[in-house]
């Protein structure tokens, strides 16, 4: 299903480009190089999180995927060469030992753990390297159909890997199956990334990325409520999840404080 939405997704971003706009989506070899490379990152970053969803759980990868504004707090330093800031680290200790209590209270699913915590380092990355073409004047729907492509060949090339029937998973024959893929391509991919980059033009991605990172609470909440997950998930697995919700509040107001003192 992931490639399928990769793929509408790509399609709908150029056709909206080139029949509604009336512009080229051909930005010239580099251009189309470096959103392909981005493309990739996505790729690995949607297979890492369904692949923790598919070995452990639904508020595994999610809590995993709560790391995402603390991992930005890193790499958006170390791509856009400025230096790291003392509070970052501190928070880095505190979402350490969320993690702690997390990996601690559910040693059967640390693969899954580890693979949601590679998703969220993926899409901290993708999303420092989006807001840099975004503030040079790149165009955000143009950018989601070339990723998107890129995409696509990476979720199509694991194929045979995540699924031992090959390439017979890319077949559906429930036409509501198709409905959903539409749904997910233009509502959650194409309309959302946009919008997304739209707003990188304004803001951090650190900051987009702190807004979106209560996602994951909601959703372990769902989890718990839909799935009944609570059942399998102990007490230092909230306690975990909490210490690195408390990270991400603690990080506007660490920032307007030491700010203000340097």
């Amino acid at each position: 299903m992931i490639t399928w939405r990769c793929l509408v997704s790509a399609i709908g971003a150029f056709l909206w480009v080139m029949l509604m706009r009336n512009r080229k989506i051909w930005l010239g070899r580099v251009a189309v190089m470096r959103l392909l490379g981005i493309g990739v990152i996505i790729g690995l970053h949607w297979l890492c999180l369904f692949g923790a969803v598919k070995i452990a759980n639904v508020s595994i990868a999610l809590a995993g995927l709560a790391t995402l504004s603390l991992f930005t707090a890193f790499t958006e330093p170390l791509l856009t060469r400025r230096r790291i800031q003392r509070f970052e680290v501190m928070l880095g200790i505190l979402v350490l030992a969320g993690i702690c209590l997390i990996a601690g209270a559910e040693t059967g699913h640390l693969l899954g753990l580890f693979m949601a915590l590679l998703s969220a380092l993926l899409a901290a990355i993708f999303m420092v390297l989006n807001k840099g073409i975004v503030i040079k004047g790149g165009d955000p729907m143009v950018m989601v159909g070339w990723e998107m492509l890129a995409a696509t060949a990476v979720c199509l090339a694991a194929v045979p890997i995540v699924d031992s029937g090959c390439f017979g998973a890319l077949i559906f024959s429930d036409p509501i199956e198709w409905l959903w893929i539409i749904l997910l391509a233009w509502v959650c991919t194409i309309y959302a990334q946009d919008l997304t980059n739209k707003l990188l033009r304004t803001i951090s991605a650190y900051t987009l990325n702190l807004a979106s990172n209560f996602e994951p609470i909601y959703g372990i909440i769902a989890a718990a409520i839909i799935f009944g997950e609570h059942h399998n998930l102990g007490i230092t697995f909230y306690l975990g999840a909490c210490a690195i919700v408390a990270a991400n509040i603690l990080h506007p107001h660490l920032v307007r404080r030491f700010t203000h003192l340097d």
